[in-house]
Formats: structure tokens, C-alpha cells, sequence
């Protein structure tokens, strides 16, 4: 069974966790794993209850429909088989930044977005 209190989740988010539990149990999923995946599911597309209180308020609305559409694109280009990672140019620059402190590159900060694809090319 799923942990912790759902008093802070709003009828339509206990709604859709109901659902996808009753999908799941249809596949052949244990009850209890069923129940967390559910949870889960809810908790990584609304950021968690939505009430007052709840953990959803710490994140805006527009960081979720951010993470949404991010984690929807993610989804097709697995589907499509391309890369889980997606290519450079589909990147934001702060995600380049942190790739190129990976690989340590020198004179990353002062890069705009392209210069960083084009030395993060170099190196792959």
C-alpha cells in the first residue's frame, strides 16, 4: 500500500492514482505495486498534493508544465528509438553548461548556446 497521508491530493489527483492503480492490477500487477506506481505517476506530474500545505507548492506552475512537456518529449524520442538524452541542440544552455563542466572545457562560461554544442561536439 502507498505511505503517507493523501489528504493533501485533490479529488481529481485521487481520481487519476485510482485509475492507473486499476490499470496496472489489470496487467498483472501486485496490489500494493500497483498502488505506489500510481502514486508515483501523480507525484511526477503534478508535483505532489496540491493543497494547501502540500509539497506541489514549491514548485510553479510553469516549472510543472516544463517538466511535463520535458518528460513527454523524453517518452517519444524513447518510443521512436532515439537517444533517452536527446541531441545538443534540443538542450537548454544551462544543461550544456553542466556537460561541459563534465567534460571539463575551458572557457565554458562565456560561451553562448552554440559555442557550447560545437566544443561539446568536438569532444564526443
Amino acid at each position: 500500500m502507498s505511505r503517507g497521508s493523501k489528504a493533501k491530493y485533490t479529488e481529481k489527483q485521487k481520481r487519476k492514482a485510482k485509475h492507473i492503480e486499476e490499470s496496472y492490477k489489470d496487467k498483472g500487477v501486485s496490489e500494493d505495486e500497483a498502488a505506489a506506481r500510481a502514486w508515483a505517476t501523480v507525484n511526477k506530474h503534478s508535483g505532489g498534493g496540491e493543497r494547501s500545505g502540500g509539497s506541489g507548492r514549491r514548485t510553479s506552475l510553469s516549472e510543472k508544465y516544463r517538466a511535463r512537456q520535458d518528460s513527454a518529449k523524453q517518452a517519444v524520442a524513447a518510443k521512436k528509438g532515439r537517444s533517452s538524452r536527446g541531441s545538443l541542440e534540443d538542450k537548454k544552455k544551462e544543461q550544456l553548461l553542466q556537460e561541459a563542466r563534465k567534460r571539463n572545457i575551458r572557457g565554458r562560461s562565456t560561451m553562448r548556446k552554440q559555442e557550447l554544442i560545437t566544443a561539446l561536439k568536438k569532444i564526443s
